[in-house]
């Protein structure tokens, strides 16, 4: 162990101090030199990209390109040399793009508001400050916004690790004409937030439902028999605690920033893994990217002994993996089901379309809703975002 040093120590040389001083501000004067080359190289990029918006507008091109900007980011960081830290890569990198995409078009993204939520952040995740987040009441109204031309795209929930899907989007992505063009991955960080922080103050706890049951283990534990407040969002929650002094909001760390609540405690989630997956919904079909995700929709004739076993029995078959199947009720039809349909690959591939097309002719109604990007590793809604 280092001892501490002594307070008779002699102060430094004015010499000393100026030998310092110099140093730091030739280091200045170098950063500044390296910053004025980045500024350089970032508008020659930016006339590239004015370059390829021009060809796009002529061939209707989407500006959108999940393969292209999770490929890049990946592979930039495969090439660092460091000592810039690969973490720091994907925020850089996405606020680049951003700017530089709209240079070709200004992308307007729907999500489930207000602002604050943490579809608002993954939206931002997706598409960077350069985007025009238009913040919606529901997850119906992400679609119809999007359906009805008002956005170019929009981003919805569709999955958590620890509560499962997210009905209301399955429920409308069946109803729905729009096709899914990417995904993202967001891990979840809550918090639970009041006016005056205290625990024993609380005899109310509101959020968004997910975000409760995210949650539930820790509730429990330290907050038993108190009421839970199922609001429309965390926003919405974060508000209802400003307005209320017994009441405690779980949400993101920004919302409460936002409202002006003191936090009680942090991380209550349940997992530590806690992640949400979204769906980016419309835009033109991407094509093969080599690490790629096909989401289908299947119902089968209930009468037909072994119907299901028909459906999947092909993808085995082909090799074809599934990563997940969920089923939903088939609506006007009670007792009979939608299997929804999550696998490895693009539609366009030989052995997938091979597997699609047998389990089509096995099924009552098939529908593609789309093949898109897989999505890198899940990035952590760090503290102060939301």
């Amino acid at each position: 162990m280092n001892e501490p040093r002594s307070g008779n120590s002699a102060p430094a040389s004015p010499d000393s101090n100026a030998e310092f001083s110099a140093e730091i501000e030739r280091l200045r004067t170098a950063i500044d030199a390296v910053d004025r080359t980045l500024l350089a190289k970032l508008n020659e990029r930016a006339r590239v990209v004015q370059e390829i918006g021009k060809l796009k507008r002529s061939s209707r091109t989407s500006v959108y390109d999940a393969a292209r900007e999770r490929d890049l980011v990946t592979e930039l960081a495969a090439a660092n040399s460091g000592p810039f830290p690969n973490s720091a890569l994907p925020h850089v990198f996405r606020e680049i793009i951003s700017a530089t995409r709209s240079l070709e078009a200004r992308l307007r993204v729907a999500f489930l508001g207000p602002e604050g939520t943490f579809s608002h952040l993954a939206a931002r995740r997706v598409f960077g400050a350069q985007g025009d987040c238009i913040a919606v009441a529901t997850i119906p109204d992400v679609f119809a916004v999007v359906e009805r031309g008002e956005a170019d795209h929009g981003i919805v929930p569709v999955e958590n690790t620890t509560e499962g899907v997210v009905t209301a989007t399955l429920d409308t992505l069946i109803e729905s004409d729009l096709p899914i063009r990417g995904e993202s991955l967001l891990r979840i960080s809550l918090q639970l937030m009041s006016q005056s922080g205290r625990l024993e103050d609380v005899r109310r706890v509101a959020s968004y439902p997910q975000p409760l049951a995210q949650c539930r283990g820790w509730l429990d534990r330290y907050l038993p028999g108190v009421e839970r407040v199922e609001m429309p969002s965390t926003v919405a929650a974060a508000r209802l605690a400003r307005e209320q002094p017994d009441v405690a909001a779980v949400g993101s760390s920004l919302a409460g920033e936002l409202e002006g609540l003191l936090t009680i405690a942090d991380s209550i989630e349940d997992r530590r893994d806690n992640t949400t997956r979204f769906l980016v919904l419309g835009g033109e079909p991407p094509p093969p990217s080599g690490n790629d995700l096909t989401y289908v929709a299947f119902t089968v004739r209930k009468s037909e002994t072994g119907a299901l076993h028909g459906l999947l029995e092909p993808f085995a078959r082909h090799q074809v993996n599934l990563t997940s199947l969920q089923a939903r009720p088939l609506k006007g039809a009670p007792w009979e089901y939608v299997f929804i349909v999550d696998l490895d690959g693009h539609q366009s591939e030989p052995r997938v379309q091979r597997a699609l097309d047998e389990a089509t002719r096995n099924a009552n109604f098939c529908r593609v809703f789309g093949s898109f990007p897989r999505a890198t590793a899940p990035v952590r809604a760090a503290s102060g975002e939301a």
